[in-house]
């Protein structure tokens, strides 16, 4: 039989791989034992590894409820658990666990559960099916010591064969680094994670260099790494620890958006973080500025990459802008009256004063901004400054942060427009660098830059570096929108610096007379509370003040009252965004009801759960990091269109390029019924479901407000309170971000 790893708990005087929660009832009452399997999980928190369950124990017909800490559990695995009989006031007779340890099954039912779990690369439910019928209880055996009897199999030929060896093998592998996290409370997810990162050296990593699993793994912070190396004996003054603890420190403070953190700011955080007294933080910021993995300026300090990155984007504006050479210097020779009398005639497109000046001004300056709210003509001046780069024949090229914003660019102009990694030609597999760059520059006399807010400071020092010195550039975007998700504000600096031309366009063009969209957006962001007209068809507000009936209120209106009236789609046309994750009204929660009502659960309808998610075949997913391999990217919204149980594989649909997840990685993937308004940004939808309640008081900002308003094209519906939407528009305090490149422009 197969080894069954297993820590000894003295408690229990047997091999088990433990896990141990502190009960909030703490009945001194004697242990149990429930021997089975899990056969459904309701549940499951990924923090903590507490676990709602089904559980069919052995020799009975009727499942049962059983609750606490499963972390490393899966369906179909056979347990055996050591708790008490409780009895819950709503959800009646349930079995608490205290201890558990993974069984090998004993039955064969348990062995199909067992081998169809996708526990085994190559095995799914039908494959599971077919073995356990041809060897039964011998199963397990034939897997572990004469593997190629699989043959005698149908359906299972020599290339199953291999990738259920190599899972077996690395399943057994796995087990021994998740029996070592499990004994210290980090989940099975991330064992498989650093299995893969690090293969047969996973142990001797976790073991020896626990900190570098938050510099190298996409999941594991500096929390766990660190309640890792505590627990194998790591000193809390230890200098690997403290410097650990100031990079996680720096890289919140980059996570929030700053580009630096200022020493007292950083000092404090690092030291209430670690339990440390201050003089050894500053140590640490000493050693590690040595070694440039962090920069010292004053009292700001940077990690490396965002330092060189200000320093780089500063410098690359004053040398393109001090250089008099131009790719389209003929322009600053043209009769401009002439020229956009010619426009007009050829496009019928009659630019205003202030448009004529963003054109002229974007063929004459080598870098020039033109900004503008929803309405304001922003397209209808790019237009017109291709329709003269093409009557000069002059090349030119058109990006933007994301797919859909390129996608939107693209469809307004009529011209072609990729992503800014697309542009600058990305290439993971050669050590994540871009191809376009000083050495490799971009050959375009002009460079067109949409929805400028978007791009944090790392992707434009990339962007300039690979900028000729003789282009021009005009960077487009809205100032009171949302900032960047990634650290930065580098078009309010830009704007701030009075380094680069600003033409600002305040005419709104884009507005029927029944709409209240546009008028509404601008309403907000100049402080006044939106319009509500009877007479209005395309802006709405439903009121709900409890975050229970406003979450019932949204999933009514996207399942069955806008499709209904306004012929949407549910899934495709309308999005749902809120302002906060957590909360009966947030993202989270919002989701799993929206799941429920537009793709719910059906027979022959594939699905898998990963942690708390249960992935379904139709979902609507939103990638949630950059993932260069894969070329999607934090924001890309897709549908999950294929599931392959015996290969572990998820296959996603975005804007119809097919992007495969093994199941190990689908913590890059979360539901997108509903999503955060910040990772809305640089979509447009033609319906958006904004649920707006006094509950979300901390997060109520008016650039929040204005961003969400001007993701819809067709149809707005807020669903909350005046209140909540007046506390909104007051609050036009924006976070301060710390940057330093408009005083470095200055």
């Amino acid at each position: 039989m197969p080894t069954v790893y297993g820590i000894v708990d003295e408690r229990l005087s047997c091999p088990t791989i433990c896990a141990i929660i502190p009960s909030v009832n703490a009945p001194s009452l004697p242990l149990q034992t429930l021997r089975g399997t899990i056969e459904r999980v309701t549940f499951y928190n990924e923090e903590n590894g507490y676990m709602v369950a089904r559980f069919l124990p052995e020799g009975k017909e009727n499942v049962v409820t059983v609750v606490g800490n499963l972390m490393g559990a899966s369906v179909g695995e056979s347990l055996l658990l050591q708790g008490v009989w409780l009895n819950h006031p709503q959800h009646g007779r349930q079995f608490e666990i205290k201890h558990f340890s993974l069984q090998l099954p004993a039955t064969i039912q348990g062995l199909k559960k067992y081998l169809g779990s996708g526990l085994i690369k190559g095995i799914g439910p039908v494959t599971a099916e077919r073995i356990v019928k041809h060897f039964g209880l011998e199963t397990l055996e034939v897997v572990e010591h004469d593997i190629a009897r699989l043959h005698q199999v149908e359906g299972v030929g020599p290339k199953r064969i291999e990738i259920i060896a190599r899972g077996w093998a690395e399943q057994k592998q796995i087990k021994e680094v998740m029996l070592f996290l499990q004994s210290h409370g980090v989940s099975t997810a991330l064992a498989v994670k650093i299995y893969k990162a690090y293969g047969d050296g996973a142990l001797h990593v976790v073991q020896k260099e626990p900190y570098r699993l938050a510099r190298d793994i996409f999941g594991i912070g500096f929390l766990t790494a660190d309640k890792i190396a505590r627990a194998i004996g790591i000193q809390p003054d230890d200098p690997a620890r403290i410097e650990a603890g100031v990079r996680h420190v720096l890289s919140q403070f980059s996570d929030d958006g700053h580009v630096f953190a200022r020493r007292v700011d950083l000092v404090r955080s690092a030291a209430v973080i670690l339990g440390a007294a201050e003089n050894l933080i500053e140590d640490a910021i000493g050693r590690l500025s040595k070694i440039e993995e962090l920069f010292v300026e004053d009292e700001a300090i940077y990690l490396t990459p965002f330092y060189r990155a200000e320093i780089g984007v500063a410098n690359r504006l004053r040398q393109i802008k001090a250089s008099g050479q131009s790719r389209v210097a003929e322009f600053r020779a043209v009769e401009w009256p002439a020229a956009f009398e010619w426009v007009a005639s050829k496009s019928q497109i009659a630019l205003t004063a202030k448009q004529q000046e963003a054109v002229k001004t974007a063929l004459t300056e080598k870098i020039s901004i033109l900004t503008g709210g929803p309405g304001t003509g922003k397209t209808t001046t790019v237009r017109a400054l291709i329709q003269l780069l093409k009557a000069k024949r002059h090349t030119f090229k058109l990006a933007a942060p994301t797919g859909r914003a390129a996608k939107r660019l693209s469809e307004a102009t009529g011209e072609s427009a990729q992503t800014l990694h697309r542009l600058l030609e990305f290439k993971p597999f050669e050590g994540n660098k871009f191809l376009r760059d000083r050495d490799n520059p971009l050959d375009a006399d002009v460079i067109i830059v949409d929805e400028l807010s978007m791009i944090d400071l790392l992707l434009m020092n990339a962007l300039l570096k690979a900028i000729d010195i003789t282009s021009h550039v005009l960077l487009i975007g809205d100032p009171d929108q949302l900032p960047s998700v990634g650290a930065g504000n580098v078009l309010k600096d830009l704007i701030a610096s009075q380094f680069v031309p600003v033409t600002a366009l305040d005419v709104i063009f884009r507005q029927s007379e029944d709409s209240l969209i546009i008028e509404n957006a601008h309403r907000v962001n100049r402080g006044q509370m939106p319009y509500f007209s009877k007479t209005a068809n395309d802006f709405f507000l439903f009121p709900e003040t409890e975050p229970e009936h406003a979450a019932l209120r949204v999933v009514e209106l996207v399942k069955t009252r806008m499709p209904q009236k306004f012929g949407l789609d549910r899934i495709e046309d309308i999005q749902v965004l809120s302002p906060m994750h957590r909360g009966l009204a947030g993202v989270g929660e919002l989701n799993r009801m929206l799941q429920d009502a537009l793709n719910p659960a059906e027979p022959g309808k594939k699905e898998w759960r990963h942690g708390s998610r249960v992935f379904r075949i139709g979902d609507k997913v939103l990638q949630t990091r950059n993932n260069y391999n894969k070329q999607v990217y934090n924001g890309d919204l897709g549908r999950v269109v294929e599931m392959d149980a015996e290969d572990q594989m998820l296959v996603v649909s975005f804007d119809g390029e097919r992007v495969e997840y093994e199941f190990g990685e689908l913590d890059e993937l979360v539901h997108a019924f509903a999503m955060s308004v910040h990772k809305s940004q640089g979509s447009e939808y033609r319906a958006a479901v904004i649920p707006i309640l006094t509950q979300h008081y901390m997060l109520l900002q008016r650039n929040l407000l204005y961003t969400a308003i001007t993701r819809a094209k067709q149809l707005v519906v807020l669903v909350g309170t005046q209140k909540a939407i007046a506390m909104a528009v007051k609050n036009d305090k924006v976070a301060q971000r710390n940057t330093r490149l408009a005083q470095r422009l200055r």
